[in-house]
């Protein structure tokens, strides 16, 4: 492709060089590069891409994209732009032939709710006939493939990339977390969004490298509505006006407490079975009596979000209603029907504050006792172990303190962690090492009217240790279980899952 289209809408300087010649590719890694690519020197927080500039020339590379004059061959052409983050967004895109306009693209952003919101946008689309990819803080879906996230929002090359073999493979639509962090670092430039959602707000990713204040945090996460055609936005959050004032979409709301366009009423949750879940009834711009197998209050505002996309999309009501009685995220209050007389239900919370709202969410059912039984990963923060200790130490009434991802640590040295947070409270505990085992604790001894909750594993399918991962998935661990004890002795058994 010709420089020249690349730089096409873009403000900018000719250093030097000839600005029609054909680009074999665009790197922003200089190891990568190859002769007759382009190179964007991007200034990050480690390292400066301009310092490389004679280095990747020397590779090979015929034009550099730069914020600042650089010293190379005058066979090298050099475009000066204000913001090569910026400028390599706008070029991806291009060099992949925009392939964001030629999908459905829906943003999400917002402190807490987003992967979980992503996860049930896509399931409501691609069972509405609606092909979506994902991209996200766990994994990008290609419609081929999984690839494991290294950020929330990928580098604007890399995310240019996917959203071209999510075209290629056959997609409409993709629904991708949006962080602040991505938006200030101009990891969307060059995306055309179609909606965009706020979720809610809270102080959170402020400090070093992230942002310097709340309102720093609160103006980056408001720059989507500046760049997406459509705006929804929970209503019933304190922020939710912040986020339309510089906004230039037009504007759709939903919630519980204010009047929205899509709003829901009547908020009754039940535990019907081991089944906990909440029903309401939508009135707005759609009415029905909504049912989601899926438990606490946060669920019909996820859901709510879910309406409002699927009905701007064309989903017929009868679609929408009955994708979301059936509806299931994995590894987000998932919920595994082994029992009609006790809940069991997996969950990715891995640090305090999402095991508080978890486990607030759950209480709001009142059940005999809630059992939660949770590890923390190896070489992380200690304090994260206190704190996990402590919520579930207050909140709980058993604690099943296990192994999770203890990588290079010895399991029990993290588990002694963990009870020093718990031995803060009055609350009780049990350890016991293997996940397997202690999984079987929690089912073998669970009463009538328990919930037990297993946090912080989640989506995953494995067990990292010493560098290695093991497969073990938390519902293989429970088939297992069942499939070797007595199930008679299991407190109102029943194969509805496993079945």
């Amino acid at each position: 492709m010709k420089l020249i289209e690349l730089i096409e809408g873009l403000e900018y300087e000719v250093l030097q060089g000839d600005i029609t010649i054909e680009i074999n590719n665009i790197q922003n890694d200089s190891r990568n590069v190859e002769p007759g690519d382009l190179f964007f020197c991007i200034t990050g927080a480690v390292s400066d891409g301009h310092s490389y500039a004679q280095d990747v020339s020397n590779k090979g590379a015929k034009v550099l994209v730069v914020e600042k004059a650089v010293e190379v061959p005058s066979s090298v052409t050099v475009i000066k732009v204000a913001s090569t983050r910026y400028a390599m967004g706008v070029i991806s895109s291009k060099f992949y032939g925009e392939p964001s306009k030629k999908l459905t693209v829906i943003g999400i952003t917002g402190t807490k709710g987003k992967t979980t919101t992503t996860y049930m946008i896509k399931e409501m689309l691609d069972t509405a006939g609606i092909p979506t990819g994902l991209i996200g803080t766990i994994e990008i879906l290609n419609g081929k493939i999984a690839i494991p996230a290294k950020h929330t929002t990928p580098e604007s090359i890399l995310l240019h990339k996917h959203l071209n073999d999510m075209v290629d493979n056959g997609l409409k639509a993709v629904v991708m977390e949006v962080s602040s962090q991505g938006l200030m670092l101009d990891r969307v430039a060059g995306v055309d969004f179609d909606y965009g959602i706020f979720t809610n707000l809270s102080k959170d990713h402020i400090g070093p490298n992230e942002h310097s204040s709340f309102e720093e945090y609160m103006m980056w996460k408001s720059k989507l509505f500046t760049m997406c055609k459509v705006g929804i936005y929970n209503a019933d959050d304190k922020y939710a006006k912040v986020m339309q004032e510089n906004a230039v979409c037009e504007a759709i709301t939903y919630g519980i407490r204010e009047n929205s366009d899509y709003m829901a009423g009547n908020l009754n949750l039940y535990d019907k079975d081991g089944v906990l879940g909440i029903d309401y009834t939508l009135s707005g711009k759609l009415q029905g009596h909504m049912i989601v197998d899926m438990p606490g209050e946060f669920t019909a505002h996820n859901s709510l979000a879910a309406i409002a996309v699927a009905d701007c999309m064309g989903v017929s009501m009868d679609k929408i209603k009955s994708i979301l009685e059936d509806i299931k995220v994995r590894g987000r209050v998932e919920l595994i029907p082994i029992s009609d007389k006790f809940t069991i239900l997996i969950d990715y919370a891995h640090n305090a504050m999402a095991l508080e709202s978890l486990l607030t969410a759950i209480k709001d059912y009142n059940p005999k006792r809630l059992v939660t039984l949770f590890g923390c990963g190896g070489n992380r923060s200690k304090d994260r172990r206190y704190e996990m200790g402590e919520v579930s130490g207050n909140m709980s009434d058993l604690t099943i303190i296990t192994s999770d991802n203890p990588r290079y640590e010895e399991p029990l040295a993290i588990m002694e962690d963990i009870k020093t947070g718990i031995n803060k409270t009055n609350g009780s505990y049990v350890s016991i090492p293997d996940r397997k085992e202690a999984i079987r604790h929690a089912i073998m001894q669970a009463e009538e009217g328990d919930v037990v909750v297993l946090a912080g594993k989640g989506h995953e399918d494995y067990q990292e240790i010493c560098g290695v991962k093991h497969h073990m998935d938390e519902r293989d661990l429970i088939r297992e279980i069942l499939e070797e004890e007595d199930v008679t002795k299991i407190c109102g058994y029943n194969n509805r899952y496993f079945a």
